[in-house]
């Protein structure tokens, strides 16, 4: 089937930095494309696959699962070790999961991890039921477009296939179980008005990952697609000053010097330097004594 127009996936080769973005359930690219084309403007390299059953028509969504998503995804972050110092995960709902994965399987090699209003449980009454639901009935209405600014539209599906939405079910309670093993910095972006994902999901990943830099900040404004949303500005920003921190820690020795072969130059190279002393999310609040910075939390066991 062609892909709708809009919906394809996006690659920009820059700097030595790398951004993966991966999109939400029954969404495609365009989600995320403008914080992808964000990204770039910064010469980061970013890329931004259409996930299998994604971006043409529900149908096609039924015929895969969790497997495929993620198998699209890890391939995408290996090709992009091979070509980039530094690489970081980041993802939309359960693009968020599939970052998260990612960053406990890879280790090392994610250098650090941003999720925007990341899922974690299927929920529901229905949600027991999916297995057996799923042989009876083949859809349920969609879960696309819950956006609070006037006039902006997420191309998705219009209708959720069941035996999708199964494998999402088996997928996130696989994630749920490997997240102690998330220890890269994270940061998490949550909208406070989601009528997709509640806020127990957030709870639950910042309760579970090891990572000892954790950064969780709220989006007053947006509901669930917030990349598309009032508040798409500050995460992209926010992003942008999160990779770029991370990478300046990264690179300085114990005497706060940089270290030889650091990346630092990759960051240089890449023409991002600057954003930590113009952009709005610039590094110093990300500093040990932030109060938007902690070591995780309590919530979620």
């Amino acid at each position: 089937m062609p892909v709708l127009p809009g919906a394809e996936p996006y690659r920009h080769e820059g700097g030595r930095v790398g951004v993966l973005l991966c999109h939400g359930f029954t969404g495609s690219p365009q989600s995320l494309r403008p914080w992808a084309e964000y990204l770039a403007e910064h010469d980061l390299t970013v890329v931004l696959p259409l996930l299998p059953g994604h971006g043409t028509r529900w149908e096609d969504l039924r015929i895969t699962g969790w497997q495929d998503w993620y198998a699209e995804v890890d391939r995408e972050l290996r090709a992009l070790r091979e070509r980039c110092a530094r690489v970081f995960v980041a993802g939309l709902s359960m693009g968020g999961a599939l970052a998260l994965r990612l960053a406990a399987k890879h280790g090392d090699a994610v250098d650090g991890v941003v999720v925007v209003n990341p899922a974690n449980e299927v929920h529901g009454l229905a949600a027991r039921a999916l297995p057996v639901l799923r042989h009876l009935v083949p859809s349920t209405r969609g879960i696309t477009d819950d956006i609070a600014k006037e006039g902006v539209t997420e191309l998705g599906y219009d209708k959720v296939p069941l035996h999708a939405a199964h494998s999402l079910r088996t997928f996130l309670r696989l994630v749920d179980g490997e997240l102690p093993q998330v220890t890269q910095p994270l940061l998490l972006l949550r909208s406070t008005r989601d009528h997709v994902v509640p806020a127990a999901d957030s709870a639950r990943v910042l309760g579970r990952v090891s990572s000892t830099d954790v950064t969780e900040i709220l989006l007053e404004h947006s509901h669930h697609v917030a990349t598309l949303d009032h508040d798409a500005d500050r995460v992209f920003e926010e992003s942008l000053a999160f990779v770029t921190r991370v990478v300046g820690d990264a690179a300085k020795g114990t005497d706060g010097e940089s270290a030889e072969g650091s990346g630092t130059d990759s960051m240089k190279e890449s023409g991002t330097e600057s954003v930590q002393q113009s952009g709005s999310g610039s590094a110093e609040r990300f500093g040990a004594g932030s109060k938007e910075q902690r070591e995780g939390t309590a919530t979620g066991g």
